[in-house]
């Protein structure tokens, strides 16, 4: 369930108050003064089924209400749960508006992903050299990878080219920081005499993240599905290892192979990084597109 508050001033009271009894799936209108305001103003509060979202935010857009004066945010419902059981409606679902404001907010490479994005570097690179699959997964854990991959398959659904190519940037950045991170790592420790002068990365008992088989194309896609489902439920965080599974390790071992040695390992890394990375976008592009088109359970386009 999603819950609006807005406060406008007179001249567009009864317009939004009309609004928010005409449109269906909006409910429990409240309407009261705005004692913090500093002129007349008036506050609506409501509760809004996803499926209405778009179509009140856009309402509200074309009423020439600021985006100042008007917040929507999701709400946990407790009770009463029937509606999740009756079919008829349901508290829950896609606003699209929504998942473009977490596609926005995600898109850009901040000063946190690009930190998140070293440690996972570091971690996995020393998960590769020392074939300890605990450290990658770690590494996996970590990585924030799965945010600018969800925000491109938004910004392509969406039709919005600045959105996705911003956000696949981000990605990009991201995980070449990876590569060069765990690149310089290897080659720092093979300085430092910690690594042995013959070394090669194909000593670790992780070389098989340098092929890619039948295995490598059906993981991607069902990380690509499930990276945005968990993207639009807000559970990106519990999900992020396993879409990570697809792309940190083989970005780790790329690294390594590179700093390390292992040239050939090097190629077949990138190929994999590069194919994974493919069918993440597409799945998780699908699988928004298949949610926009067909109907959800009231009846009413998402």
């Amino acid at each position: 369930m999603l819950r609006l508050t807005a406060s406008v001033d007179a001249s567009r009271e009864p317009g939004l108050a009309d609004l928010l009894r005409d449109v269906d799936g909006v409910r429990r209108v409240l309407r009261q003064p705005d004692e913090s305001a500093s002129r007349a103003q008036t506050v609506f509060v409501a509760d809004v089924e996803p499926a209405a979202a778009d179509r009140l935010i856009a309402a509200i857009d074309e009423m020439g209400i600021s985006i100042d004066d008007y917040v929507l945010a999701r709400i946990d419902v407790v009770a009463p749960q029937r509606t999740h059981f009756t079919g008829h409606r349901s508290t829950d679902g896609l606003a699209w508006v929504e998942v473009m404001g977490q596609a926005r907010a995600n898109s850009w490479p901040l000063a946190r992903y690009l930190a998140l994005i070293n440690v996972a570097a570091v971690i996995g690179a020393i998960g590769v050299i020392v074939s300890s699959s605990i450290l990658v997964i770690g590494a996996m854990a970590v990585s924030p990878d799965l945010l600018p991959i969800c925000a491109t398959c938004v910004g392509i659904v969406g039709g919005r080219r600045t959105l996705a190519l911003r956000a696949f940037v981000t990605l990009t950045v991201g995980l070449g920081l990876v590569v060069v991170t765990a690149a310089v790592l290897s080659l720092l420790l093979k300085w430092a005499g910690v690594l042995p002068d013959g070394f090669t990365v194909e000593q670790s008992s992780l070389h098989t993240l340098a092929h890619t088989d039948y295995s490598t194309v059906l993981v991607a896609l069902a990380a690509g599905v499930a990276a945005m489902l968990s993207f639009e439920t807000g559970a990106s965080a519990a999900v992020g290892v396993a879409i990570s599974v697809t792309t940190i390790p083989a970005s780790a071992y790329l690294g390594v192979a590179i700093g390390g040695g292992g040239i050939d390992e090097a190629l077949g890394a990138l190929v994999v990084l590069l194919v994974n990375v493919g069918l993440l976008i597409l799945a998780g592009t699908l699988t928004l597109l298949a949610q926009r088109i067909l109907p959800n359970r009231s009846g009413a386009p998402v």
